[in-house]
C-alpha cells in the first residue's frame, strides 16, 4: 500500500528576476515499509525533494498525497500535526535545541505527542539513546558533544516517536563506519518490525548498501530507480 505518492512535483525558486528549478516534474510513489536511498550529484534536489516530502517546504507545482492526505488541502496547523505525529527527521545541521540536554533534545519530540507516562516515556528516551551508542552521555548538552555524537541525538530524536515516516539527509555525515553501522541496524530493525518508511539523502555507499531501493536524481529528475531483493544485513 502506497505511503506516498507525488505526481508532477516542481519546485521554482526565485533568485531576484532569476527561476532555478530544483526539482522539474518529479512522479514518484513509496510503499509503506520502504528501505530507500535517493542518491546524485550536489545540486541535483535531494534535500529539496526530502523538505517538500516532509511538509518543511511546498511545492510550485503538482500533488502529493501521503498516507490518504492530499498535502496541497491541508492548512499550516494540519500540516504541523501531520508533521508531528508521522514524521521523523534527519538534519544535516543536527537542528539540536542547545539549552537542553540530549535527553531532553530526545524527548521533546514525544512529549509534543503526549501520548505516553512518565516512566515509559523515560524508558523509551533511554533505550534508543543506548541503541545509537549514546548511553552515559544524556546529560550532556550540544556544545558538550562531538559532531559524530550530535547526529546521533538527531537521529535518536527522530525515531524515538516511531513515525510512519523518517526522512534523513545524510544520516551518516560525522560517523565513523562502526557507529553508522550500528545506527543503520536499529533502523534496519524499526524498518523490518515496525513498518517504518525510510528515505534517505546520501553519497555514502554504506547507507545505499542497506537501501532496497535506490532512486538517482538529476537535474531534478529521476533518472534511475532500482530495487534489490533484501538489505545488505540478510
Amino acid at each position: 500500500m502506497a505511503l506516498l505518492e507525488l505526481k508532477g512535483v516542481k519546485k521554482i525558486y526565485q533568485q531576484g528576476k532569476i527561476e532555478v528549478p530544483a526539482l522539474r516534474g518529479i512522479d514518484l510513489t513509496v510503499e509503506k515499509g520502504e528501505f530507500t536511498t535517493v542518491f546524485g550529484p550536489s545540486g541535483s534536489g535531494k534535500t529539496t525533494l526530502l523538505n517538500i516530502i516532509g511538509c518543511l517546504d511546498k511545492p510550485s507545482a503538482g500533488t502529493i498525497n501521503f498516507n490518504g492526505k492530499m498535502l496541497g488541502d491541508l492548512n499550516k496547523k494540519d500540516l504541523a500535526m501531520l508533521r508531528r505525529c508521522n514524521i521523523g527527521f534527519v538534519f544535516q545541521s543536527y537542528n539540536l535545541i542547545p539549552v537542553l540536554t540530549a535527553y531532553e533534545n530526545v524527548e521533546f519530540a514525544i512529549r509534543l505527542l503526549d501520548s505516553y507516562d512518565k516512566k515509559e516515556l523515560r524508558d523509551r528516551v533511554l533505550k534508543i539513546l543506548a541503541d545509537v551508542g549514546l548511553d552515559g552521555l544524556e546529560d550532556r548538552r550540544p556544545n558538550e558533544l562531538s559532531g559524530g555524537q550530535k547526529q546521533r541525538v538527531a537521529i535518536a530524536r527522530a525515531l524515538v516517536k516511531e513515525p510512519k515516516l523518517v526522512l534523513a539527509d545524510e544520516p551518516s555525515a560525522n560517523l565513523d563506519s562502526k557507529t553508522s553501522e550500528g545506527v543503520l541496524e536499529v533502523m534496519v530493525k524499526m524498518n523490518k518490525e515496525l513498518g517504518t518508511t525510510f528515505i534517505f539523502s546520501t553519497h555514502d555507499p554504506q547507507v545505499m548498501d542497506y537501501a532496497q531501493r535506490m532512486l538517482e536524481i538529476r537535474d531534478g529528475l529521476i533518472s534511475s530507480d532500482k530495487r534489490r531483493e533484501s538489505y545488505v544485513s540478510d
